[in-house]
């Protein structure tokens, strides 16, 4: 038996346990230190058709974000204005079931591996500003009036800061509007969500080698106060382990912790009127050893 196994067998165990006792789950801990606990969910593999999973996310979180069944390749991915809302109102009957509060994510994922095919090769015609953007606002305006105040808080844009530059990043709809995509997406999104929580998410670190990630982040930010663009919080990703891709050495320079400099990154985004968030936390294992 693996150690997968193992823990696979522990968590069956911890249920059964659960349903004959009144141990707090992970919720209700969390909740007495002030914090917010919850989980990202799909629905199919590894999701919430699988009734272990569905039990786990019902006793231990206290919030849901979609991993996939919100993101535009999911929602219209080919070039016919046909949107596809069934995985992502499943999630959401789920959450409403359940009483759970749902986080969307992502209306517009700046990379282009993570946009739809077809919009990489979309031909935007004669005056390609006027029709990236009105692809842009109309895509946004079908998405959050579909779902509208159901979900308590957007992911309204993910990733728009190139790490290696600290420089908005380029894809397809940067190549044309310039930073005005950034605008141009909340403001759509505030614009059928007057209520909605909406958050800049970024996954830029406390390494050495991030400290340009984190100085394009508060330029973005301090851009958006300034343009009076609704922006309410910085969402931050924490992707943490031993597993960081081919070549990965935790002790090199580059990798090294820099917390003064990441608790002041902090400070100045918060004093900036943002509130802060962490949207994404997960610990990769794959290069522990096993027992």
């Amino acid at each position: 038996m693996n150690r997968r196994e193992v823990l696979a067998g522990m968590a069956a165990a911890s249920l059964a346990t659960a349903s004959h006792s009144k141990t707090p789950g992970l919720g209700d801990i969390a909740a007495t230190k002030g914090i917010r606990f919850g989980s990202a969910a799909g629905i199919t593999k590894g999701g919430l058709r699988d009734p272990m999973v569905a039990e786990i996310l019902k006793r231990d979180c206290r919030i849901i974000v979609a991993k996939n069944e919100m993101k535009m390749y999911t929602i219209r991915n080919t070039p016919a204005e046909v949107y596809d809302f069934s995985l992502g109102d499943e999630m959401l009957a789920f959450c409403e079931q359940h009483k759970l509060p749902l986080r969307g994510h992502t209306l517009f994922w700046a990379k282009d591996e993570f946009t739809p095919k077809w919009l990489l090769t979309h031909d935007f015609g004669t005056n390609p500003k006027l029709a990236a953007e009105k692809l842009l606002r109309d895509y946004i305006a079908k998405v959050t009036t579909h779902y509208g105040d159901r979900l308590t808080s957007w992911d309204v844009i993910n990733e728009a800061i190139d790490e290696k530059t600290g420089d908005i990043r380029a894809n397809v709809f940067t190549r044309i509007l310039g930073e005005d995509t950034l605008r141009i997406c909340f403001e759509a999104a505030r614009e059928h969500l007057p209520n909605t929580e909406l958050v800049y998410n970024d996954y830029m670190s406390w390494r050495f080698k991030d400290g340009l990630h984190r100085k394009g982040a508060i330029r973005l930010l301090r851009w958006f106060r300034d343009h009076n663009i609704p922006v309410d919080a910085l969402g931050i990703q924490g992707h943490l382990g031993t597993d960081q891709g081919e070549g990965w050495d935790a002790t090199a320079d580059d990798n090294a912790p820099q917390y003064g400099e990441w608790s002041a990154f902090l400070d100045e985004a918060n004093s900036l009127g943002y509130g802060l968030m962490i949207t994404e936390f997960d610990v990769n294992d794959r290069r522990v050893l096993g027992d």
